[in-house]
């Protein structure tokens, strides 16, 4: 039988907030079954309780952000949701001191190292997984943008993108496929890092984000070339990271796919609008267990 995931133990971390620019404290605590994926608010009376769902994406603006109904905020999300996607986490309390989840390096990798020391545990309950069952898609013809899921017996994520004439963006690294039955997640993906352009700093800061953001939590390009010290991690970083950050956003809903995502200049508010297009068309997918772990999909024991 395939059992949900939890950690076994507490563990916690302090960063910076990428958009707040906020000092913040991450504590990554066990759950019980059929918790979900929830985040405590430790710095707001009470302690309110955000849980994780597509449904609650309420700010989309350069990261995926949790805003429900009393206004209550979880920002930038994504990389922690794209590590816990690496390791099948299903159950996990995470406290924050702050608005928004540290940005780290930049990639999900720190997160990783946290989910180690922790230890992943299996529990009493069975996992369940969501089976694609027909394509569903979603696009936006103005902002020439579009994401697909489709039928898959495991689980395989392919991002082309296309950031203009930019020297830095080659034509060869514009688009990435990662079949997670042939490829591990912690070798291929997790080390890529958020990115942006010096010209978009100005801008940012005006609306109040990337408050936080520096050569050692994100990649930075001028008109011509990368400010970091020691260049990229790889040629192709820049959508590898795409697909970091696209795992992350489908992995709000709570469970991993099975199926096959696509999408052609991606990003975190049409991944929301994917995940709500899914959970309200029933028919194109279906919850499934495994008694048998032969029978689990090979995607599965590779993902990390």
């Amino acid at each position: 039988m395939i059992y949900q995931r939890t950690i076994k133990k507490p563990i916690t971390a302090i960063g910076v907030g990428l958009h707040s620019g906020c000092r913040v404290t991450l504590t990554l605590k066990p759950a019980n079954v059929n918790t979900g994926i929830i985040f405590v608010r430790t710095d707001l009376d009470g302690m309110p309780v955000v849980k994780c769902h597509p449904f609650l994406i309420n700010d989309t603006r350069l990261s995926s952000t949790l805003v429900d109904e009393l206004g209550v905020r979880v920002g930038t999300i994504e990389h922690l949701m794209s590590a816990f996607a690496c390791y099948g986490v299903d159950n996990i309390v995470v406290e924050l001191s702050a608005q928004e989840t540290p940005i780290m390096d930049g990639s999900s990798n720190s997160f990783l190292y946290l989910l180690d020391q922790a230890e992943i545990v299996e529990q009493s309950a069975k996992k369940k997984y969501i089976k694609i069952l027909d394509t569903v898609e979603v696009k936006d013809e103005k902002a020439n943008k579009w994401v697909r899921f489709e039928p898959h017996g495991g689980y395989k994520v392919k991002i082309i993108t296309d950031f203009g004439g930019h020297p830095v963006f080659k034509k060869e690294y514009s688009t990435f496929e990662v079949d997670f039955a042939k490829h591990s997640y912690v070798e291929e993906i997790s080390r890529a890092r958020t990115f942006g352009f010096m010209y978009e700093v100005e801008l940012m800061r005006k609306n109040g984000l990337g408050l936080g953001g520096n050569l050692n939590n994100a990649i930075v390009l001028d008109e011509e070339s990368v400010l970091n010290d020691g260049g990229l991690r790889f040629p192709d970083e820049f959508v590898r990271h795409k697909i970091l950050d696209a795992i992350g956003d489908l992995y709000i809903i709570g469970h991993q796919f099975i199926g096959a995502f696509s999408g052609y200049r991606s990003g975190h508010a049409i991944n929301n609008q994917l995940l709500r297009k899914i959970l309200t068309n029933q028919e194109c997918w279906e919850y499934v267990e495994f008694d048998d772990i032969d029978d689990v999909p090979q995607s599965f024991s590779l993902v990390s």
